[in-house]
């Protein structure tokens, strides 16, 4: 095996200089173009914004390191972009639709502590991972929770009861997330697909609101959550 060839191949002090400057000019302007787009910092990012990263890897990476691709056409490029950026910007916050497009609206994951089915149904967001975004805010179970929201941005922003509100709620941690095969009269279940929570007779009952032949129920929880 040819180790030179692998690592070297034709490379020569003179094109490795040129690396070097190259990578310095093109860390400076992505730190530039990411100044221009406004945002201070890099959290959850939006779909368009993750789509304009991806473009700028695209567009800064090549030219670091290929010997035919000159630094001002990545500039002409990356300002191009910073155009469209700022012109899409704009049209966002003068026309909501355009906004909506873009980058989404905000989904009502939970309401009034059951889950909201549709958006369930529809696979906007998979129980484990909304079970994972509630234990991770300190929610142990559905009935502390009066609005769950998901962002645009991916994070998940919640409403909690008061404690003297707290109500009877589906739990979110595995070991009391489990199907019962005995209920006990006058004890609380919640559906483990929706979070309705019912006093139920029989463990194999089907859940009114699902209405699609879910029979699936855990021991609900009332307890208040820890602050």
């Amino acid at each position: 095996m040819d180790w030179a060839s692998i690592f070297i191949h034709d490379t020569t002090w003179s094109f490795a200089v040129e690396i070097l400057i190259r990578v310095t000019v093109m860390f400076v302007l992505i730190i530039t173009f990411l100044r221009f787009t406004g945002k201070r910092g890099v959290r959850q990012l939006s779909i368009f914004e993750l789509t304009i990263i991806l473009s700028l890897g695209s567009i800064a990476g090549d030219p670091m390191f290929t010997e035919d691709l000159p630094i001002i056409q990545a500039v002409l490029i990356m300002g191009s972009v910073i155009v469209l950026y700022r012109i899409c910007t704009w049209v966002m916050m003068k026309w909501q639709p355009f906004e909506d497009l873009l980058e989404g609206k905000s989904l009502y994951i939970v309401e009034d502590s059951m889950l909201v089915l549709d958006k369930i149904k529809k696979g906007k967001m998979s129980h484990d991972e909304f079970f994972a975004e509630m234990r991770q805010q300190g929610v142990e179970h559905l009935g502390q929770v009066r609005i769950g929201l998901l962002e645009t941005d991916g994070n998940f922003s919640i409403l909690l009861h008061s404690s003297e509100n707290t109500v009877y709620g589906m739990p979110l941690f595995p070991k009391q997330y489990q199907a019962v095969e005995q209920v006990e009269i006058g004890a609380h279940y919640a559906c483990m697909y929706c979070g309705y929570v019912e006093q139920i007779l029989e463990a194999d009952k089907c859940c009114p609101r699902c209405e699609d032949d879910c029979k699936n129920w855990a021991k609900a929880l009332n307890n208040q959550i820890v602050k």
